[in-house]
């Protein structure tokens, strides 16, 4: 069972288009399924000139590698929305694709989910009260520790928090949860391929609090996280300096760096690897990867999209259990 299923995403955005574009590549052709609709699939495989049919699936012993293969979740017509404009359809849409591509990794017809972007106004207006796909997928496979992790040749990140006001990811550092999150980065990257991994802790305030003078989460809540996980094997540093530890994980001193809230970990990332960042959900009963960019309503249906990023979150789907 090596099937990935990869979802459209919103069909106002880049996601259908970015997903062919990938499929190109034979190797992944021949292992993808498309979660979507068909009619905006078959327009985006004339736009760029794909010679391979599309083969409408129902279940996973219809598949056929000779084709583009679809399991056309819910059928919407080019003439029922616009490209680049937010919808209630469009965002219910790329939800209904994701809670069906679960079904099948849940039912152990695919080996992972691979997510095109959705627009979070879009999904809210389709009745959808969701900070983003992460929390989807949380609470589709009742998952209470999970976390995200963005990951690239270049550098790879963990976040204690994500989607939540700065303010509130100051209290989110706690023990319990940084160290949640680092076992989640250590057992995840050695399911990776990464036998031993070195993980490097990030602090919350700048110089990681010298001391307790600019603050005292690291000394209170971090620390002590660090000190269990290596009570526990694992090989983990810090906290370092939030200022330098990104660059320290970028030249190869440490497999993975953890980032105590969003902007911490994203920043760095997507000054590195912008276009081939990947979106990697950790503690899930499922293999849940995405291309790190949004929707790009300015460039829908143009056929002008990158699939870089898509095309990373594919092979990082297949790193997994290696």
């Amino acid at each position: 069972m090596d099937y990935i299923g990869i979802t459209m995403g919103d069909p106002a955005g880049i996601g259908c288009e970015v997903a062919l574009k990938a499929l190109k590549n034979e190797e992944f052709r021949k292992k993808s399924i498309i979660f979507g609709s068909s009619e905006i699939v078959q327009y985006f495989k004339e736009l760029l000139n794909m010679d391979r049919e599309i083969r409408v699936i129902n279940d996973i012993d219809e598949f056929h590698e000779d084709y583009i293969n679809i399991v056309d979740v819910l059928p919407i017509s080019l003439n029922d929305f616009e490209f680049g404009k937010v919808s209630a359809l469009c965002g219910d849409a790329a939800y209904r694709y994701v809670e069906s591509a679960i079904k099948w990794a849940l039912d152990k017809k695919i080996k992972a989910v691979v997510t095109a972007p959705l627009n979070k106004e879009s999904l809210h207006l389709g009745g959808h009260n969701y900070d983003g796909h992460t929390e989807i997928f949380a609470t589709l496979t009742n998952t209470e520790k999970y976390t995200m992790m963005l990951w690239s040749d270049k550098l790879k990140a963990v976040h204690v928090s994500t989607h939540v006001s700065l303010r509130q990811a100051c209290d989110r550092v706690k023990k319990d949860r940084v160290l949640d999150t680092i076992i989640l980065a250590d057992t995840n990257l050695k399911r990776m391929g990464i036998k031993n991994p070195k993980i490097a802790v990030a602090g919350l305030n700048p110089h990681a609090g010298e001391s307790g003078i600019f603050g005292d989460e690291e000394i209170k809540e971090i620390s002590p996280a660090i000190e269990a996980a290596r009570e526990m094997g694992l090989d983990v540093h810090g906290p370092e300096a939030p200022d330098t530890v990104f660059l320290k994980g970028y030249r190869g001193q440490y497999d993975i760096v953890v980032a105590m809230y969003h902007d911490q970990g994203h920043i760095p990332m997507k000054m590195m690897a912008f276009d081939s960042g990947v979106n990697i959900t950790l503690g899930l009963p499922i293999i849940r990867t995405s291309v790190d960019h949004g929707t790009a309503f300015g460039k829908a249906g143009k056929g002008t999209a990158s699939e870089e990023s898509m095309i990373q979150a594919i092979k990082a789907a297949n790193y997994f259990d290696k």
